[in-house]
């Protein structure tokens, strides 16, 4: 089997390695645009991050896995998909865990007159995947000396009490629990609000448009239009999930906004959160209306829209869908709002997220961070970013 470990250059005495084992889960859309990035750009990074090796040592999905030496990343093209179709092996979600770790401990080695430094072990669990199973061994990935990377909204968004025990968690083992993509895809979201605190700022309040889809549907939806015709046809260029309802009942954006709101030191539970709903209450249960019979019925429920859209057209504005974290009032929620048309919301196209981010020092000026919210690529460019994080900040001594 042709393996993709990449070797670094030789390293000065003084310096103190890293051997890299990464272990994905979900190798989906995103986690296969993951292993794209990191095969192209591994070589280069090598010698800046001080890297004797980063490896893929363990692919796997919800059914099987694959644990290698070195898992043949770029032997051939789907290489690991055939691998993990044709040598994969029930999976085991600790023994995974377990594998990963165990690939990280350090190997001895020496070169020239000069006795080369133990490579310092450094193992990373990406989870890529939409699992609550997988988000819930994150505690044991840390406890077995892994960092965890994830874009899955799932533990951040999930028990606070959980996600309070591994932060204090990862403190404690000195291992990072990194969910830059969970929110804005690769967009600097997380980064922003840790730099400007770390640095002294007070952030008073944070708002945003977190989901493409909803984005899309309010940009492209005008006074006069069919708010059912703008969502069938977001849904038919393939904006929308399979059934539009997930999109529009709103519990994205509120897992999103309860991963904003805690990174700016709200204890809110997903369940406490006041979320608007877009979808007409007699069509919300996909238990007995089907996808098509909702996109048949949403006609009938125009009108209210109609009217909101109407309303603030009169006064100048225009609505959008946005998640609201009011640090100073100790409050989260996601609603429909309306915004003049000189508001950052009100000048979005397209199907881009952007987050407006009130403190002390963006006061006057809030501070705006705006591009794609979704999307392989720049989601899996956010988990990379991640990555590279983590192997900087690693412990060497």
């Amino acid at each position: 089997m042709a393996t993709q470990q990449v070797d670094g250059a030789q390293l000065a005495p003084s310096s103190q390695p890293l051997t890299v084992a990464i272990g994905l889960i979900g190798p989906g859309l995103i986690g296969s645009a993951f292993l794209r990035q990191l095969l192209k750009q591994a070589p280069r990074l090598l010698a800046p991050l001080h890297a004797s090796s980063l490896t893929v040592v363990g692919v796997a999905n919800s059914r099987r896995m694959l644990l290698r030496s070195s898992v043949a990343v770029a032997s051939a093209e789907g290489s690991w998909e055939q691998q993990l179709t044709n040598e994969g092996e029930p999976m085991d979600l600790s023994r995974f865990i377990s594998a990963i770790a165990a690939a990280a401990s350090p190997a001895s080695s020496s070169s020239g007159s000069f006795p080369a430094p133990a490579p310092r072990p450094c193992g990373v669990l990406v989870d890529c995947s939409a699992s609550e199973e997988v988000a819930a061994a994150y505690p044991a990935a840390v406890r077995a000396g892994l960092h965890v990377i994830t874009p899955n909204k799932k533990f951040g968004a999930g028990p606070l009490a959980r996600y309070q025990e591994l932060m204090r968690l990862s403190e404690r083992c000195q291992r990072r629990f990194m969910y830059e993509a969970t929110v804005g895809a690769g967009l600097p979201v997380i980064s922003t609000l840790q730099s400007l605190m770390q640095t002294g700022d007070r952030i008073i309040r944070v708002e945003g448009i977190l989901s493409g889809t909803l984005s899309y549907i309010f940009n492209t939806y005008k006074p006069g239009m069919r708010f059912s015709d703008v969502v069938a046809d977001a849904k038919a260029k393939g904006y929308t999930e399979p059934d539009p309802r997930d999109d529009l009942s709103g519990l994205d954006v509120a897992r999103k906004v309860v991963i904003l709101a805690r990174e700016v030191g709200l204890a809110v539970e997903l369940e406490g959160l006041q979320v608007e709903s877009l979808v007409p209450q007699p069509l919300s249960d996909p238990g007995v209306t089907s996808i098509e019979a909702f996109m048949q019925g949403l006609p009938q429920h125009d009108e209210a829209m109609s009217a909101r859209a109407a309303e603030a057209d009169a006064a100048g504005g225009v609505v959008r869908y946005v998640g609201c974290v009011d640090v100073e009032a100790g409050s989260a929620g996601v609603s429909l709002r309306s915004y003049p048309s000189g508001h950052p919301f009100a000048q979005l196209s397209g199907s881009d997220n952007l987050l407006v981010i009130t403190s002390e020092r963006y006061l006057e000026r809030p501070l705006c961070v705006r591009g794609p919210g979704a999307g392989a690529e720049v989601t899996a460019a956010g988990v990379f970013g991640d990555l590279i994080q983590v192997i900087r900040s690693h412990p060497r001594l």
